[in-house]
């Protein structure tokens, strides 16, 4: 078996959890360098997996500046900080596996895509819900023809209460001009995916969605701008910080660690942070401006209609119908639940059945999407066998442009032709 060398620029949350696919792979890959500002992360997953002292840097352009020394440069950066680095990777002919979303402007992403098609490059986009098992099965559904030919499709993306408060409301996600668009950030995984379950273009767009809960107006009377400076609502306040990063769920675990920029880290380090970092702000007071909850139709070819819903305001999990004229297919990711409705037999099935339970949340990898890219990418790499998963970065950039028009749409109030759009980018 080869086994395939890489480079990781970014070794954060979203790096360091595709690096766990070595920790029971490593016949597959190993990591040879690593790009990480934070010292204290840097030198963990410098430890963990024996990466060499000299292949270690703070930056992507210290790294980048040596000559090409593996097959495939993993880029998990922030959001605005994918184009540089994804560039020089692909000057340097490094195939690229590339944390979503590509980069933050239509032009910046197709800019990226001609580079990949010009220096002869693959470019694997982590859009993780295309490689998890249940979608796979999905996809498979939808080949058999048992639901016949798709009408329409009402999908939901539960951001869930916490991960908005953390990420999109005290988080490095809050603004706009940081990192991106709310719909970009959170739902190109989902543009994605029903791009690539219908199997056809996306023709129009239209959008609704605003900034109404997490704002000023809605601070309850006394509340200091910090959760640890006396607040009186504490007591009853859902988003008080020193509260909220102790809940024993893996989710939060997840989170806290993010927020005390650091791996594991104890109570006392998380309550420190809390005294002068961004995730120990009043929720009602941050600098935050990216809708809390926004909805999104979309047409493929010639009549396909999905309505996709992005909110703040619940629990947590991606639930959808698909109704055909043969059927309905109703699913939940989060209880890896598919069942079909036969308009033939009128009869009700479960039509999935998984081996095991798999964490649906960030925290468990996505129910399985972080190592089914992960064990994609290296048949795609390694033995030039890629799955029905594996998508051109070319594709990718079309379920970007679904988020950037829907903007445009609730911006402007407007219904965006996909083909007008196209020709002004």
């Amino acid at each position: 078996m080869k086994q395939l060398s890489l480079i990781l620029i970014g070794g954060g949350d979203r790096g360091s959890s595709y690096l766990k696919y070595l920790d029971s792979n490593s016949e597959k890959f190993k990591l040879v360098g690593l790009a990480e500002p934070v010292k204290a992360k840097r030198e963990y997953l410098q430890e963990k997996y024996g990466v060499p002292k000299e292949t270690c840097f703070e930056s992507y352009e210290d790294i980048l500046a040596l000559p090409k020394f593996a097959d495939i440069a993993m880029i998990c950066t922030q959001d605005k900080m994918h184009f540089a680095p994804a560039m020089k990777a692909i000057e340097k002919k490094y195939d690229l596996l590339l944390e979503k979303p590509i980069a933050p402007t239509p032009e910046e992403c197709y800019k990226i895509s001609k580079a990949a098609k010009e220096n002869n490059v693959r470019v694997l986009v982590c859009h993780v819900l295309r490689y998890t098992p249940f979608y796979k099965a999905v996809k498979e559904f939808i080949k058999s023809g048992a639901l016949g030919e798709i009408m329409n499709v009402t999908h939901t993306e539960g951001v869930g209460n916490v991960h908005y408060s953390h990420s999109f409301v005290r988080g490095n996600w809050r603004k706009e001009s940081e990192s991106s668009n709310m719909l970009l950030a959170k739902c190109c995984h989902d543009t994605d995916l029903f791009q690539w379950l219908l199997d056809d273009p996306c023709t129009k767009v239209e959008s609704f969605g605003t900034l109404s809960y997490f704002c000023e107006k809605n601070k309850p009377e006394g509340a200091p701008k910090r959760c640890l400076d006396g607040c009186p609502h504490k007591d009853n306040c859902y988003y008080y910080a020193p509260d909220l990063y102790r809940i024993d769920t893996a989710e939060v675990q997840h989170f806290r660690a993010i927020a005390a920029n650091k791996f594991n880290p104890t109570d006392e380090e998380v309550d420190e942070i809390l005294k002068t970092s961004p995730y120990g702000r009043c929720v009602y007071q941050c600098d935050n401006d990216v809708v809390d909850h926004q909805v999104v139709n979309v047409q493929f070819g010639e009549g396909k209609l999905l309505t996709l819903t992005m909110s703040g305001f619940n629990k947590g999990g991606r639930v959808s119908t698909i109704m055909g004229t043969k059927g309905e297919l109703r699913l939940d990711m989060e209880d890896q639940s598919m069942v079909f409705y036969s308009f033939e037999t009128r009869e009700t099935t479960s039509v999935y059945n998984p081996d095991k339970v798999l964490d649906q949340t960030i925290a468990g990898g996505h129910g399985g999407g972080d190592a089914g890219i992960m064990a994609d990418l290296y048949e795609y790499i390694a033995n030039d066998n890629p799955s029905d998963s594996i998508s051109d970065v070319s594709v990718s950039c079309m379920s970007h442009l679904i988020c950037f028009a829907a903007e445009e749409a609730r911006k402007n109030n407007t219904v965006v032709d996909m083909q007008e759009y196209m020709k002004t980018l």
